[in-house]
């Protein structure tokens, strides 16, 4: 999916050296996957603060490929990689568009989480179909 997320690297995410910071990389990232839960699944985060289902992240990698610096700006396309049963792995790509560069690239697996019994549960059927379809167009 391209455009998940558009973002600039304003001159306070960057670190002493003058490029942006591991922790506003992910913080990015953490909000491109929002916005990739609400592409393919129309999940909001209402079903999770309800008490119902949502996402728990268990494990990321990711590759910085090219610096970024304060006034580039950044977007993240996100495509589904493998679907389980209890788990999503995504791969997220931030694109520099002000350098024509990949910049970084996570690799995230979160789980379907049951918000009441707090553990792991099964990705809904209808929740799985989509993810196979996002998956099929990757």
């Amino acid at each position: 999916m391209n455009g998940v997320f558009r973002g600039v690297a304003h001159p306070w995410l960057c670190d002493v050296m003058g490029h942006m910071t591991t922790r506003h990389y992910v913080a990015m990232f953490d909000d491109a996957s929002y916005h990739f839960l609400y592409e393919v699944f129309g999940w909001t985060g209402r079903e999770a603060a309800a008490g119902g289902l949502g996402w728990a992240d268990v494990h990321h990698e990711i590759d910085y490929k090219a610096e970024v610096a304060a006034g580039d700006l950044l977007a993240v396309d996100a495509a589904v990689e493998r679907v389980g049963t209890k788990s999503l792995t995504v791969r997220f790509e931030m694109r520099n568009l002000s350098k024509a560069t990949v910049a970084a690239v996570l690799t995230s697996t979160a789980v379907c989480f049951d918000m009441s019994e707090r553990k792991a549960a099964a990705i809904p059927d209808d929740w799985r179909k989509a993810a196979e379809a996002a998956l099929k167009r990757a």
